[in-house]
């Protein structure tokens, strides 16, 4: 098992976790982590559809939790 493999385990890892917490905000951080790690790793393994997609969710995850953080303050 090489590094790029670890690294890939560890961003699912993470969008994994995300799914098991209750408070919305803190899944759409580690989410967003995890997703931008499956961004890192499917360039590294040179598939465009998952860095893509990946790509797409971590931004999503991120303009949320920058939506509430403004709504909150």
């Amino acid at each position: 098992m090489d590094y790029v493999e670890l690294f890939g385990y560890f961003a699912m890892f993470l969008v994994g976790v995300s799914f098991l917490l209750k408070d919305v905000i803190k899944l759409r951080l580690v989410n967003a982590i995890g997703c931008a790690c499956f961004t890192i790793y499917g360039l590294m393994i040179g598939s465009l559809p998952v860095a893509g997609l990946n790509f797409f969710v971590t931004c999503t995850n991120l303009y949320f939790f920058i939506k509430y953080m403004r709504e909150k303050a």
